[in-house]
């Protein structure tokens, strides 16, 4: 299996801990080495069937001018260490790219592309937009997302429809981050969403969802993922 990113050479030396609580969309508390300390979390997302209290995490510790005493990196679920740190999504989904995950090897590829008053994730071979979600939500055998309303979501899967409409190819990428077999839109949390996912499917734009993994500190690509209607 495809290596993608080694967490160490971003992070360094991770640590394991134990959850205690979110204090705030970005900041929660962990219990290291029987010292209660902070961390940033940089997925704003729900996750309330992740961060519970007492549950395993991996961070990384930062340096004493940050305002957290350290950064949540993963948590430990029943498949293992999943990824929770957003930070890094760009460089796992640019790396899955370059390695074939759109049916392709690109030539270039460009990242934060500004078009009209949003920007798309991934510019590819100059004529393929791509914009990646990452995905931590699992019920059963299915990944859903989002697990919030988005509508930044929303607004960047219609930037994708009227790309497709001047004759771009459009992708909308999703990386899986639990061990799930399919995907789908999470209608009950946001029903406009999903209604402008599948519009999207409809318009031509292509979707793409591949599986990843945290293994010996590494994050591999652990195959694709089938889309559920």
């Amino acid at each position: 299996m495809a290596v993608l990113l080694d967490l160490s050479e971003k992070f360094g030396n991770l640590k394991e801990a134990t959850f205690l609580q979110r204090k705030n969309r970005f900041v929660g508390e962990c219990l290291l080495n029987g010292k209660i300390i902070t961390c940033h979390i940089a997925d704003t997302g729900r996750l309330k069937e992740i961060l519970v209290k007492g549950r395993k995490i991996l961070i990384s510790l930062n340096p004493p001018h940050l305002k957290t005493d350290s950064k949540l990196i993963a948590a430990k679920m029943k498949e293992g260490f999943i990824l929770l740190n957003t930070s890094i999504h760009s460089l796992i989904g640019e790396a899955a790219i370059k390695q074939g995950i759109l049916g392709f090897i690109p030539k270039s590829l460009k990242k934060e592309v500004t078009i009209g008053k949003s920007r798309i994730d991934f510019l590819v071979d100059g004529s393929h937009y791509v914009e990646l979600k990452g995905c931590n939500l699992r019920k059963d055998e299915i990944c859903l997302f989002p697990d919030a309303p988005t509508k930044r979501g929303k607004k960047h899967l219609e930037e994708l429809i009227r790309l497709k409409e001047k004759g771009f190819c459009t992708y909308i990428l999703l990386m899986i981050l639990r061990d799930a077999k399919f995907f789908k839109p999470n209608e009950q949390t946001d029903p406009q969403f999903a209604e402008t996912f599948y519009m999207a499917l409809d318009k031509g734009v292509e979707f793409k969802a591949f599986k990843v993994k945290i293994e010996n500190g590494k994050i591999i690509l652990n195959g694709t993922v089938k889309l559920l209607y």
